[in-house]
């Protein structure tokens, strides 16, 4: 159960929002009603931490930042992706097979040299399309910056050159392009030529201002590149152990974690704010298209490297169909979704109750009006966050285990089971959820917004038939129908949902609830009789994503746990009783490292392990890849 104290203030406007009968009208993310797992009364804003965000973060004024910053963060998604392929993955464990490097290098050298075949590749290629910005680029600073930025792309060609002779590289055998180095190149070629939609070839542009929209164009495209590898650098060098030897791969991350390298995207970037400062809302819309087609390109050049050799992701790629189930599990409240579920009853309870001078009709359920439900509301959600914390402080050890201890967080989670039950015993007791309309709560998680990633996520497992998969949802949540509501307006009526439910008298809410989900003892057992009705006739291997400290148990019984979001209850709590709580890439690049042809990756539950991650671009980047 969590109780949200609702804000006055907003209150009009997010069940104007929940509620209104125009599809248009979506329920947005909501700061002031974004609470911690604890749901206290001034509404804390929840926030993100990792000890290594594998996502760049938001700037709290990215408003005031220029373009290249606002199109970077946008389309973070696409870095998350490029980091979690097979072979970067492999690359940052030192790993790589050394063909799949040459391979990769003789690729890169050809994106980075071969402008065209009508050059007979005696031109680089890459220098040629800068060389084609200058010629459009119609201020002369922005011809010093671009000029510099081609010693900066020599310089990365000699690193290349190194390789090709370190590592016996005959790149006459490696002469012919993959299809997705031609596609990039292709692409990059016609945006340095001026073929953009609605742009005049570049012999063509008559004015100052033509040349300069080219240039800017351009630099929209080769922008990505170099933002990306300067992120991939910095990851990789994150984790390279210098205790461990010598990283097979380390001049490599040396070259794109370094400072002038970095100083090189940053000066790219700088470039691309100044040439696109004068342009519209649709030349600016086009640079957006450019930058993001970049970057899925990037994806499709790595997906592309050959890799002979195991690896630990995606986690399918070991999946057999017909010998093997995927059983995916999921909480809701802000593991899915942005607010909790209990704000979004409570607002819907609030604003369609009778003012206090208002007369009932006598064929309805009596109900409180809007004043006393919101006082009402208040007192519970005061006394269920006090209790809470104090509840959260009893079952805590006096010292930290020394080895992870399944059955004694088990234990002490069975004190907080109690708890949970006494507070959902005091909600239905008040009858502040009496009198609320199917269909108003069908309404609301129709226009409920979930994370972003999460739909998507879900839509790839359950519409790929060739998976064999499963996706259950396990939530506290007071109203199973509200989670139907939410999945279905993303096609997802096949999503298992496990939660309680309101108790309707003619689509009208009587406020008692059917309880079948409220404590962490509730969930893991419906976690173990889900995972018993499947059988034993097909190796079974489940996921758990999840937020809370009523997750804990599910997460750790699970082969694989993932936490998703910053909760510091359950790292405080996890932590006492000797959980480990790793993030994901780091996790997995260690496990890559321990990876050997012949040898399998085992996933194991109750290791006592959890992997965080900050997005449901992770989760999928992991599970299924791009």
């Amino acid at each position: 159960m969590r109780l949200l104290v609702t804000n006055p203030i907003k209150t009009q406007f997010l069940l104007f929002n929940l509620l209104s009968s125009s599809n248009s009208v979506r329920l947005g993310r909501c700061d002031s009603l974004r609470s911690r797992r604890v749901i206290a009364p001034n509404l804390t804003t929840q926030t993100s931490s990792l000890s290594m965000a594998a996502i760049p973060p938001k700037s709290p004024s990215a408003e005031e930042e220029g373009l290249a910053k606002k199109l970077w963060i946008k389309f973070r998604r696409e870095s998350v992706f490029s980091l979690y392929t097979p072979f970067a993955v492999c690359l940052a464990s030192g790993n790589l097979n050394i063909d799949t490097f040459r391979h990769y290098i003789a690729q890169d050298v050809h994106f980075l040299k071969s402008f065209a075949q009508a050059y007979v590749f005696s031109s680089l290629w890459l220098l040629v399309e800068y060389e084609l910005a200058e010629e459009c680029a119609d201020d002369d600073d922005a011809k010093l910056s671009i000029a510099e930025l081609r010693k900066s792309v020599l310089e990365e060609l000699k690193m290349h050159n190194s390789f090709v002779q370190e590592w016996g590289i005959d790149l006459a055998k490696e002469v012919n392009n993959n299809s997705a180095t031609l596609k990039y190149t292709d692409f990059l070629l016609a945006t340095a030529s001026g073929k953009v939609e609605g742009v005049k070839g570049p012999g063509k542009l008559a004015t100052p201002f033509e040349r300069t929209k080219v240039a800017a164009y351009t630099l929209g495209a080769m922008t990505p590149c170099m933002r990306l590898y300067g992120f991939l650098g910095k990851e990789f060098q994150a984790l390279v152990n210098p205790n461990e030897g010598d990283h097979p791969y380390k001049k490599w991350i040396d070259n794109y974690s370094s400072e002038s390298f970095q100083a090189s995207a940053l000066q790219t970037e700088d470039l691309l704010d100044k040439l696109s400062v004068s342009l519209t809302g649709e030349e600016l819309n086009i640079i957006e298209k450019l930058y993001h087609q970049a970057m899925k390109l990037e994806i499709d050049f790595f997906c592309a490297q050959p890799l002979a050799q195991p690896s630990v992701v995606p986690l399918i790629k070991e999946h057999n169909p017909a010998e093997d189930h995927l059983i995916l599990f999921s909480d809701f409240d802000l593991t899915c979704t942005v607010v909790d579920s209990s704000a979004i009853l409570a607002e819907i309870a609030i604003v369609t109750a009778p003012k206090s001078d208002q007369n009932q009709p006598e064929n309805q359920l009596s109900r409180m009006s809007s004043t006393e439900l919101r006082n009402t509301w208040g007192l519970l959600s005061r006394q269920y966050t006090e209790e809470y914390e104090q509840c959260i402080e009893s079952i805590m050890p006096s010292e930290k285990v020394k080895e992870f201890n399944y059955e004694a967080l088990r234990k002490a989670l069975e004190q907080l089971s109690d708890f949970e039950k006494r507070a959902n015993s005091r909600v239905i007791e008040s009858e502040v959820l009496k009198g609320i309309n199917l269909e108003d709560i069908k309404r609301a998680g129709e226009r409920l917004i979930l994370q972003d990633g999460c739909t998507s996520f879900f839509q790839k497992i359950v519409k790929n038939e060739n998976l064999n998969a499963n996706v259950h949802v396990l939530s506290y949540c007071w109203c199973g129908d509200l989670i139907r509501a939410s999945f279905s307006s993303g096609g997802l009526n096949v999503v298992n949902v496990h939660a309680n439910e309101f108790i309707f008298k003619e689509s009208i809410s009587t406020g008692e609830i059917v309880i079948k989900v409220e404590s962490p003892i509730n969930k893991v057992q419906a976690f173990n009789n889900i995972l018993e009705n499947y059988g034993n006739d097909r190796k079974k291997l489940t996921v758990y994503v999840g937020d809370s400290v009523g997750d804990l148990l599910c997460l750790l019984e699970a082969d694989i746990g993932i936490v998703i979001g910053s909760s510091s209850s359950l790292r405080r709590v996890g932590s006492q009783f000797g959980v480990s709580f790793v993030p994901l890439y780091p996790g997995l690049v260690k496990k890559q490292k321990e990876y050997v042809e012949g040898s399998s990756c085992n996933w194991k539950g109750l290791s006592g392990i959890l992997y965080t991650v900050s997005s449901w671009a992770e989760v999928q980047a992991f599970i299924l890849g791009w």
